[in-house]
């Protein structure tokens, strides 16, 4: 009698199991990424609602360039699509800011 030949090989259900869980964890860490960079932004909150308030604005504005903001009539239906993080910069002011550090 030899020695079964399928004992060290892994059963799909425990592939499926083990991905599973690494999306699982995966997922347990963005969440609480997304709570520490909710509760930072929150310390700022105060000081961002004093500039919109004194200025009058409907929000924080640093440039009115966004075309998917316009009326429906004047912007093009791809507008919305045209800002992602692969885009290529289309406006000046664009060039006035340093992307954001993430430390």
């Amino acid at each position: 009698m030899g020695s079964d030949h399928r004992s060290h090989i892994m059963r799909p259900s425990l592939n499926l199991a083990l991905i599973l869980l690494l999306l699982l964890g995966f997922d347990a860490a963005l969440f609480i990424h997304s709570r520490i960079r909710q509760a930072e932004a929150a310390r700022h909150l105060p000081s961002l609602t004093a500039i919109v308030t004194s200025l009058g604005l409907t929000d924080l504005a640093v440039a009115t360039e966004a075309r998917y903001t316009r009326h429906p009539a004047v912007s093009d239906p791809m507008a919305p699509y045209g800002d992602h993080p692969g885009a290529i910069e289309h406006f000046p002011s664009g060039s006035f800011w340093r992307p954001p550090s993430f430390r």
